[in-house]
C-alpha cells in the first residue's frame, strides 16, 4: 500500500463519513461543522457539505486513477480533482433540492388556537391525551388536555395553549370548520 493509497483512502473515508453524518444528523452535527464557516454560501447552501463532497470524490477518483487506470500519483491526483469537482456539483445540487423542500414558515403553538383536529388518544378530564391536527402543511400529533373527557375519534377545537400542550374542547354538533384537520390533504 503506497502513500497515495493512504491519502486517497483517507480523503474518501473522512470526506464521505463527515458528509454522511451531515446528511443524517444535520441539526446536531451541522453546528460542529459550522465552525468551518467561510462567511458565504453557495446559492443558499453552506460550503461545508460541498467541500466534503469534493474531498470524498477526490478520494474515489484518486483511487480509481491509481488502480483502475494504472496512473501514477500525479495522474491519479488529476483524476481525483476532476471527480472531486463533479462530486461537489452533485452535493451542491442535492443540498439545493433539500433546502427547497424545507418548510420556510415556522409557527408557534398559539398559532393553532382556533384550529380543529381529531382526538387520536382519548383525553380524560383534566389529564392528557393526543390530538392529530393538520396545520402549516403538515400533520402534527400534539399532546392536549381538556376540562371534560373527550373520546378518541371526536373532532375538537383548540381553545388555548398551556405550556407545550394544547387545550381543546369538543367541537359543537353544528357544522364544523375542519380546515386544518383534513386527513386527505
Amino acid at each position: 500500500m503506497s502513500t497515495a493509497d493512504l491519502v486517497f483512502g483517507a480523503c474518501l473515508l473522512i470526506g464521505g463519513g463527515l458528509l454522511l453524518l451531515t446528511l443524517i444528523f444535520d441539526d446536531l452535527f451541522g453546528g460542529v461543522l459550522n465552525a468551518i464557516h467561510f462567511g458565504f454560501d453557495l446559492g443558499g447552501v453552506s460550503p461545508t457539505p460541498v467541500l466534503l463532497g469534493f474531498v470524498a470524490l477526490f478520494g474515489v477518483g484518486g483511487l480509481a486513477g491509481l488502480h483502475t487506470f494504472d496512473q501514477g500519483p500525479g495522474g491519479a491526483t488529476a483524476i481525483g480533482i476532476g471527480a472531486g469537482v463533479i462530486g461537489a456539483g452533485i452535493v451542491l445540487g442535492a443540498f439545493k433540492v433539500l433546502a427547497r423542500a424545507e418548510s420556510t414558515e415556522s409557527f408557534s403553538l398559539s398559532d393553532m388556537v382556533g384550529s380543529t383536529g381529531r382526538v387520536s388518544i382519548g383525553i380524560p378530564a383534566n389529564r392528557f391525551g393526543s390530538v392529530l391536527i393538520s396545520f402549516a402543511g403538515a400533520s402534527h400529533n400534539m399532546t392536549a388536555t381538556a376540562d371534560a373527557e373527550i373520546a378518541a375519534g371526536r373532532i375538537v377545537k383548540v381553545i388555548a395553549v398551556a405550556g407545550n400542550n394544547l387545550v381543546v374542547e369538543a367541537a359543537s354538533t353544528s357544522p364544523v370548520n375542519t380546515e386544518g384537520a383534513r386527513s386527505d390533504a
